[in-house]
């Protein structure tokens, strides 16, 4: 399931259904707008430059977009993910974006109570939204490039008539493996969804 895009290689979701960190050097290249007010007008890397904001401003809406989509369509298992993470664990959310998935919350159990709950007999007037929604799915194939050496992945098979097996990752190499596999790797930074 792909549903992002990687503008600049760094911090991209990729084709994972888990959310992952912002990419910051695209807002940090946003932040550089002001040099462009102090240029000369009629300028041709002005306007080069000025052409190159906006596609990174597009990309970067774009990409946010799709981050508000994988919020909303997981938000139980996000908001848990938080819950459990542990002090000093950077999150996945941007504080935004964690306010936002508190609010969808809300509003869909506010919304399921005053639109169907309070119809039903009070024994099934209950909804856990943890186990209605949809967990992502972690099996999913990711294309990912290596930063970083890592050697002796674990990759487990796809049948049970296959067995285990250990890889290296060599820097710069790039592979299409399960996301549950590498997505230590992803946290770390040591691979990049791509």
């Amino acid at each position: 399931m792909t549903e992002e895009l990687d503008p600049t290689a760094q911090d991209s979701d990729g084709g994972s259904e888990e959310v992952v960190l912002t990419p910051a050097e695209l807002i940090e290249s946003l932040e550089q707008e002001e040099n462009l007010r102090r240029a000369k007008k009629g300028d041709l890397k002005v306007s080069i430059h000025r052409m190159e904001m906006e596609r990174i401003r597009y990309v970067l809406s774009s990409y946010l977009r799709c981050r508000l989509m994988k919020i909303e369509k997981f938000f139980p298992h996000i908001l848990e993910k938080e819950k459990t993470a542990h002090e000093g664990e950077l999150s996945s959310l941007s504080p935004e974006e964690l306010v936002f998935a508190k609010q969808y919350m809300a509003n869909t159990e506010t919304y399921l109570k005053n639109v169907a709950l309070k119809h039903m007999p009070p024994n099934l007037q209950m909804v856990d939204l943890l186990r209605s929604v949809p967990k992502p799915d972690l099996d999913s194939y990711v294309f990912l490039r290596v930063k970083e050496r890592q050697e002796n992945i674990l990759v487990e098979p796809e049948t049970d008539e296959q067995r285990d097996y250990v890889i290296d990752l060599e820097e710069g190499s790039q592979h299409l493996i399960r996301y549950k596999t590498i997505a230590p790797l992803v946290a770390s930074g040591a691979v990049q969804l791509i």
